[in-house]
């Protein structure tokens, strides 16, 4: 399959990764921390990995659910204190690349690119850096959305404070130096640490859901599930179940299948915050190919 002509990377965005990569050397400065700066760390993976998953993804590139007007702008500002860039940008890319998962034209098919540039090497080239307001016309016609989008990295920089003053308080720092090199540790190991990790548990279902696990469904690219990449990413290692119905909330179509962005989309459902999780209907659970599919569908109406 012929290859898109991609260009090489602006160096200024390779900087910048290489930047966010040597980050952990600032624990050279900073010290080890505590365990409250590591506990912080497991924390904001996993809640800034909910946003990635049940906010970017689940809503904004596939609006599985829906939610109020407030809410979904609260979703996209905790969203992008992954330094994921914005939510219009994040979901209309991801668009792209469902309509051409594994074809010349998708952003980052690793098949047809290769694992790295399917990876890291995208973000960095300069062909995908502007937002396509086209294809997120359904979330653009907000504005406080699409200037969340252009200024996408305040809530990042809003967070990074608060993580910084929450370690120097309860390291007990005093204001000053002492608060400075109090809340530094938690700084560099929460914040920062924790998003160069969120990077790449991101980025590996782009590249490793397209390498490493099994096909349950005839999708047509190379989509896969991984168990392992699922705990990763709380669910989004369900891979090829999601390529073969993108409008579904879960993507852990079984019960096995350990889905937690699900589970915590639905206990936000029970408090009334979102509504309309949209399910996996049986014959698409149980088919195997679209023709199955309709199949059973069909058989499923004459049944009743």
């Amino acid at each position: 399959m012929e290859k898109e002509k991609r260009n090489k990377p602006v160096f200024k965005s390779v900087i910048q990764m290489v930047i966010i990569h040597l980050t952990p050397l600032l624990l050279l400065w900073s010290g080890l921390g505590t365990k409250f700066d590591w506990g912080v760390l497991i924390f904001m993976y996993f809640a800034r990995m909910f946003f990635v998953t049940g906010g970017y993804h689940r809503y904004f590139a596939h609006k599985t659910y829906n939610t109020s007007r407030f809410f979904q702008f609260l979703i996209a500002f905790c969203a992008q204190t992954t330094v994921q860039k914005g939510a219009l940008w994040w979901a209309s890319e991801h668009r792209v690349h469902h309509k051409h998962s594994d074809k010349p034209s998708d952003p980052h098919s690793n098949k047809i690119y290769g694992f790295f540039y399917s990876h890291i090497g995208w973000i960095i080239g300069p062909d995908f850096k502007k937002t396509h307001y086209e294809a997120i016309r359904d979330f653009a016609k907000f504005p406080e959305l699409v200037w969340l989008n252009k200024n996408h990295l305040i809530p990042a920089i809003i967070t990074a404070f608060g993580v910084f003053f929450l370690g120097g308080y309860v390291h007990g720092g005093e204001f000053g130096v002492d608060f400075f090199e109090k809340g530094l540790p938690t700084l560099v190991i929460g914040f920062f640490i924790s998003t160069l990790i969120l990077f790449h548990g991101t980025f590996s279902i782009n590249s490793l859901s397209h390498m490493v696990g099994g096909k349950r469904y005839e999708t047509g690219d190379e989509s896969r599930n991984s168990f392992v990449l699922a705990l990763v990413t709380m669910g989004e290692g369900w891979h090829n179940n999601h390529h073969y119905y993108q409008a579904s909330a879960r993507q852990g179509f079984f019960w096995w299948e350990i889905d937690i962005t699900y589970y915590l989309l639905k206990t936000l459902s029970f408090l009334g915050l979102i509504w309309d999780l949209r399910p996996v209907p049986n014959y698409i659970k149980y088919s195997k190919n679209w023709d199955d599919a309709k199949r059973l569908q069909a058989e499923a109406k004459a049944a009743k």
